[in-house]
């Protein structure tokens, strides 16, 4: 199997697990009761998937359907052509680039990856911009799911999301920008600027004034797009299921509280501890992010393992009128900029063959994702006084 190692029949990180494992669960059963954790745990997990994944495949479905659409009729080489002039100069990268940005945010961060294992893409690279690749294409990984997922929330006073999505959009675009000039700093030094990533003696070139299409005519294309982009929504729907359902259901009992006061079992019932937290940070918080409450915090943090996950945390937030507009753009950003980077980018550096610069990807993607989402509060705020 891929990423996987031998080790030991028993060491000490054994120990070290079982004792946080049961440390962990000893503590919400102490403060839950163990019936109605386990309780709390499967009808969370199964209220998830019926209200949340589900509505995120139905959107990852369309979204896909329209990405596919775009890319077969050219609207996203236009959109190529228009952002390959910024990508030196944000960016640090060539041109070539761009096309990692649409790939990751018509669907997943590593996305990007076969496209840097192309050699006639990757002779556009100088080497030390290579393992840069991973933290762009996290940047935007998701990105067009995660904003139509926002678009589609509905304000708890009426409204809409749309301006505070697209205020995260360009946040999660500082915060990915910001990434990749520290990682660049970082390969910098380890390769210097003049060794080209592919050395070899192919003169295979990138087309790049042409695309792939389907045979037959534009309606024929067409409902071929669409069928083939809506089946790619499907299977990220099913991908994102045992984030959505693992992730999302632990730091859902981490946050939320029991309403009466008295525990039962039911879905979404929790001990509070992570507003908890937030109320401790909130001198940090506040000022950085302009949180509306304690509970926001939690959807960021879930955001470092699973972007999905952490979207799925927001509806009920919604529908409890805790989030602002301010708190959706910060989301935005902050889930694009994240998008699970920490459960990806050990492999990402891996297939792209730098992973001894997997610690300084993640240092700086931290620092990415962390602008991203100051950029987008006070975005939104001067947007708010215009």
């Amino acid at each position: 199997m891929e990423n996987m190692k031998m080790k030991k029949k028993y060491s000490l990180e054994t120990l070290v697990f079982v004792i946080i494992f049961f440390g962990f669960f000893g503590y919400l059963s102490n403060e839950m009761g163990l019936a109605n954790m386990m309780n709390t745990l499967m009808n969370t997990a199964y209220a998830l998937l019926l209200d949340t994944v589900f509505y995120i495949m139905a959107i990852s479905v369309i979204a896909g359907a329209i990405g596919r659409l775009f890319v077969e009729f050219g609207v996203i080489a236009v959109i190529n052509s228009l952002l390959s002039p910024l990508m030196k100069p944000l960016f640090g990268l060539p041109g070539a680039s761009a096309i990692g940005v649409l790939t990751t945010f018509l669907s997943d961060n590593p996305a990007i990856l076969s496209l840097a294992d192309d050699i006639s893409f990757k002779k556009y690279f100088k080497k030390y911009q290579l393992p840069a690749l991973t933290n762009l294409g996290t940047g935007f990984g998701m990105g067009l799911i995660i904003i139509t997922f926002m678009i589609g929330l509905t304000p708890h006073d009426g409204g809409s999301f749309l301006p505070a999505a697209l205020i995260g959009l360009l946040g999660a675009a500082i915060g990915s920008a910001i990434s990749v000039r520290i990682m660049l700093f970082f390969t910098k030094k380890e390769f210097g600027t003049q060794q080209e990533a592919y050395e070899g003696n192919d003169s295979s070139v990138m087309v790049t004034d042409m695309r792939v299409v389907h045979d037959g005519s534009a309606t024929n294309r067409a409902m071929n797009a669409l069928l083939e982009g809506g089946k790619q929504g499907v299977q990220l729907g099913l991908d994102i299921i045992p984030g959505v359902l693992i992730i999302c259901t632990l730091v859902m009992m981490l946050t939320n509280t029991t309403p009466a006061g008295v525990y039962t079992g039911a879905a979404y019932e929790g001990i509070g501890l992570l507003p908890a937290i937030g109320q401790q940070l909130d001198f940090i918080i506040k000022p950085l992010f302009g949180f509306s409450t304690g509970e926001c915090i939690a959807v960021p943090i879930t955001a470092l393992g699973a972007a999905g996950a952490a979207i799925g945390l927001i509806p009920p937030m919604v529908t409890a009128g805790l989030v602002t507009g301010n708190d959706i753009a910060v989301f935005t950003a902050m889930c694009m900029c994240f998008s699970g980077y920490l459960s990806t980018h050990v492999a990402m550096m891996s297939v792209l063959k730098f992973p001894k610069l997997t610690g300084k990807s993640i240092l700086s993607h931290t620092i990415g994702g962390l602008c991203a989402g100051i950029s987008a509060h006070f975005i939104y705020l001067l947007f708010t006084l215009l």
